[in-house]
């Protein structure tokens, strides 16, 4: 089948072959036709080594599809059941599970150093444990979750990760409170979820962050009340909070530089929610004196931060009312051989999500 392949760390392109083979499928497997995924920046960022990940290895891990074949002992699916794929499973039983904090499970990430394609050279690694880039795909059946049949594929995948990760930060994790006033600091497809989730739970003042002025032009049209570059944040601090700071602040950049800029942009007592997925070198700095005495909460937020399962349905009950827009973030529409397309489009910032039709 055919497959997009990073065959070493810092490669800048995919190569898509047509020689690689989805393995491992047996009890507690499912194998899946994929159908729709998108260009996530945490796949980008395992491809430059930001994010750890062992190589040769298929991106992807924001996907839907149809399910081909289910293994011994899978219950509740079926072959040509639609799902999505949910790259950070809870396994139910863990001490993160029995407290009900499944999105903080580490089952999921044990798959990531399981190898689940094969090709002449060798083995080849699904990142995330996933591996979206592809035709196919074998992975256990807890990261196969159902969807409705008025679910599209396209709408279905952004679910799995993107828009799942930016609406729980605005919701689960910091909980906008009404009439409050946020900054959101890099406005990507997960940067516009949050600023859906806030205009949710009703602030008055959303300002989005972004160097790009198409990014923040649809800033605008998905709920953001002003749109700033960056260096115009600090005047839009004074505007609009005479100084004091935003009560909420999202970085959705993954950079020590824009928490920093976060942090500040923070009024006393109010909170910084860090949603952007960055290197473990890359150390942000605050002095003792400034956390004990600025009092600002720093809450980060992993898969937006709250039981994963109920926030698919809960994103797709407000997609069905008309409440988020989903279509309006896929900016960009690209087949598997146009996959670096989709990465030039992410990396320039032109687009808010890419899907990648299969």
């Amino acid at each position: 089948m055919r497959a997009a392949v990073v065959h070493e760390i810092g490669q800048d392109k995919l190569e898509v072959l047509d020689d690689v083979e989805a393995v491992g499928f047996g009890p507690g497997k499912v194998r899946i036709r994929i159908r729709a995924t998108g260009l996530c920046h945490s796949d980008v960022s395992a491809m430059n080594g930001v994010l750890p990940q062992p190589a040769p290895f298929v991106p992807g891990h924001e996907g839907a599809g149809e399910i081909l074949d289910v293994g011994d002992g899978v219950g509740g699916l079926g072959v040509g059941d639609r799902v999505l794929m949910c790259w950070l499973p809870a396994c139910g039983a863990c001490a993160s599970c029995k407290r009900g904090q499944g999105h903080l499970c580490l089952a999921g990430f044990m798959n990531a150093g399981t190898p689940n394609f094969r090709r002449p050279g060798g083995d080849v690694f699904g990142f995330a444990g996933t591996g979206t880039f592809t035709e196919e795909v074998v992975v256990d059946a807890g990261c196969a979750v159902p969807i409705p049949d008025d679910v599209p594929f396209d709408i279905a995948a952004l679910i799995g990760c993107g828009v799942t990760t930016g609406l729980g930060a605005a919701i689960n994790t910091a909980q906008v409170e009404t009439g409050s006033s946020v900054a959101v600091i890099g406005c990507g497809g997960v940067g516009i979820s949050a600023i859906q989730g806030a205009k949710l739970r009703g602030a008055a003042q959303i300002v989005a962050v972004d160097p790009v002025a198409s990014r923040r032009e649809a800033a605008l049209r998905f709920g953001a009340t002003e749109a700033v570059e960056p260096e115009a944040l600090g005047d839009a601090k004074q505007r609009i909070t005479a100084g004091e700071g935003f009560d909420y602040v999202f970085e959705v950049v993954g950079k020590s530089a824009t928490t920093r800029t976060a942090y500040e942009a923070t009024r006393r007592g109010g909170t910084l929610c860090i949603v952007g997925a960055g290197a473990m070198d890359d150390d942000v700095r605050f002095n003792m004196f400034e956390l004990f005495f600025d009092e600002k909460r720093i809450l980060p937020s992993l898969y937006g931060g709250g039981d994963v399962l109920r926030s698919y349905e809960r994103a797709i009950a407000l997609w069905r009312a008309g409440r988020i827009d989903l279509a309006g973030l896929i900016t960009h529409r690209v087949p598997l051989a146009g996959i670096n397309d989709a990465v030039a489009q992410m990396r320039s910032g032109e687009a808010l999500r890419t899907c990648i039709e299969i």
